[in-house]
């Protein structure tokens, strides 16, 4: 019997004319998948930006292994229930019947599917079981995601022992690096020279890249400040700006603070965002939202403000919600607005439509960030750009500054302060629950007051805000920006209005200094030294580098003694040059 007659009886086979009904390869997954066949490897790495097509190119070589013969079984393990569906449900476009709802409790899968569609948990919950599937027939395994595949030791050994047999591993991620030690079964590692263990992909596919090719959209960070009070266990007020330079624990309880849903900063910041959304609409339509917040309860009360705000309900997506699948399906098929959610949306769900988040809760690991912004960047034409409202806090900026930089997961590197902020919360989290600092005092820190104000945009490695010029641009200039530009349209533009605000800043500020008397020499000079260190502090906020390093690295280009010395004119000329390096560093 030939291959082709084959592939028409047995649902193993495929029959290679399904390829019809499937999108053309795009240029990468082409080049991936030309390598792949040319080396003919049993492991395979392919590392593609999320919203770039990695389950098209990974459903292509699974139809050619079957084809081939080279398989005669696929087994997917995704992250979650949903995406058991979403992989079958593509995998049935190209002729592979994937069972999603295969059960451990049933042993085997039925005869009418090439394969099943499995979770980790599930994987890890019986690896014998797996085992004994993967030896029964040559079998290919897709791994989704497979950083998931290190969330903890056992995982990766149960990972290991169930498909250690298969005849053909493809191992799928966005997002490679991890923050902590659990290797990634499967993956290679290769000493870097620091004494560490890097790991290597076969195939890497970057954002830059994909941005370049238009496979992606564009991302616009909108960055909000604001005000915040809390009463502390002890029964202090405390209050602190959002926004500036804070210690680790003001800057942890300000941050919950802002994301309380009882307070002011977020309802404005879901606000401005919606208003976002609405002009986007004028050009898309069908553009959605989405709130990621940090747990079910704020996940409920954020879809309240939306309904407030909008006058419209919010789809509200928990993880332990048996209807989550569908709601999401039907979520992707309709034009509803806005969708609130946990955890389970931020990684591998696939809804092209949502082009404006909120980034509402306080997870801050360069995994689970990128991913998140993975739920945005998926293009459907061109000329789409994403927008994302985030606290501006230094390390969620600091990963929206770096949204193109491709990293590895290292095994044994020394680990300073990476993660630590995140890390920080679960502390204080626990500490909460555990340990009160008053005797009889078991409530929380209560939230007192917040108020959001808009403090700067990021894009394309440039920022417009207070960190680039004293006092904020115009919110409502961003807010207003057209939802179809090409991307160095929008690098275009938002200089063009930077300028004319800063202009027209300028123009105000003579005109003021023109229409009142001079001020006597001691308050000029406190006046110009209040806003020199002003300058240096956000300086500071945007780079890192200390605040006396700054301080005598002006004084150096521009001569003259300490602040307190320095005359007018001189400290003129420093305020003047620290504006041309915020301007000129984008």
């Amino acid at each position: 019997m030939s291959v082709s007659a084959a592939s028409n009886l047995s649902p193993a086979y495929p029959n290679r004319a399904a390829w019809g009904t499937a999108p053309k390869l795009r240029a990468w997954q082409q080049e991936a998948f030309d390598l792949y066949f040319r080396r003919d490897p049993r492991d395979f790495l392919a590392v593609a930006t999320p919203g770039a097509g990695k389950t098209t190119f990974a459903l292509r070589i699974a139809t050619e292994l079957l084809h081939r013969r080279a398989v005669q079984a696929v087994t997917i393990v995704t992250p979650t229930e949903h995406l058991k569906r979403q992989w079958a449900d593509a995998a049935a476009k190209v002729g592979i019947r994937i069972d999603p709802d295969f059960k451990n409790s049933q042993g085997t899968i039925s005869r009418d599917y090439t394969g099943a569609a499995v979770t980790y948990a599930q994987v890890a919950m019986h690896p014998a079981l797996h085992r004994a599937r993967t030896v029964a027939r040559k079998t290919l395994v897709i791994f989704d995601e497979i950083h998931h595949a290190g969330d903890s030791k056992s995982w990766g050994d149960a990972v290991r022992e169930a498909f250690d047999p298969a005849a053909r591993r493809l191992a799928l991620t966005g997002t490679p690096f991890r923050s902590d030690d659990n290797p990634i079964p499967f993956v290679t590692y290769v000493e870097d020279g620091d004494g560490a263990l890097r790991s290597v992909a076969d195939y890497t596919y970057g954002y830059g890249a994909a941005l370049a090719d238009g496979v992606v959209r564009p991302v616009i960070f909108l960055a909000y400040a604001g005000e915040m009070k809390w009463r502390t266990r002890a029964g202090d007020e405390v209050s602190a700006m959002l926004g500036t330079p804070l210690t680790k624990d003001q800057l942890a309880q300000a941050w919950r603070a802002a994301l309380d849903p009882k307070g002011d900063w977020i309802r404005q910041v879901i606000h401005a965002a919606d208003r976002r959304l609405t002009e986007v609409r004028r050009s898309i339509p069908d553009a959605g939202g989405l709130v990621i917040a940090s747990d079910q309860a704020t996940a409920r009360a954020y879809a309240r403000h939306i309904r407030a705000i909008t006058g419209e309900s919010a789809e509200v997506v928990l993880s332990d919600d048996p209807g989550a699948s569908k709601k999401i399906k039907e979520f992707a098929a309709s034009t509803r607005r806005w969708l609130v959610a946990v955890r389970m949306v931020s990684e591998g769900v696939d809804i092209p439509r949502l082009i404006v988040g909120v980034y509402a809760t306080s997870t801050s690991t360069p995994l689970f960030f990128a991913q998140a912004v993975g739920r945005f960047v998926r293009a459907r034409r061109r000329g789409e750009i994403a927008s994302i409202f985030l606290p501006s806090v230094p390390v969620l900026l600091g990963l929206a500054a770096e949204l193109e930089a491709e990293r590895d997961h290292v095994l044994g590197r020394r680990r300073g302060d990476e993660g630590g902020l995140d890390d920080h919360l679960l502390d204080l989290a626990r500490q909460e629950r555990r340990t009160p600092e008053a005797v009889g005092e078991e409530l929380p820190p209560q939230t007192l007051e917040t108020s959001a104000t808009f403090d700067r945009v990021l894009f394309d490695g440039g920022e417009f805000g207070t960190a680039a010029a004293p006092g904020s641009p115009e919110e409502e200039e961003f807010l207003g920006l057209p939802g179809l530009l090409e991307p160095h349209q929008v690098a275009t533009l938002l200089r063009k209005r930077q300028a004319e605000q800063l202009a027209a800043k300028r123009k105000a500020q003579a005109e003021q200094a023109e229409a009142k008397p001079a001020l006597p020499p001691h308050e000029e000079l406190r006046e110009l030294r209040r806003e020199l260190n002003s300058l240096v502090g956000a300086w500071n906020h945007r780079t890192g580098v200390p605040h006396g390093v700054i301080h005598a690295e002006l004084r150096r280009a521009c001569g003259g003694p300490p602040v307190a010395q320095a005359t007018a004119e001189q400290l003129r000329k420093r305020i003047e040059l620290i504006r041309r390096w915020a301007t000129q560093r984008r």
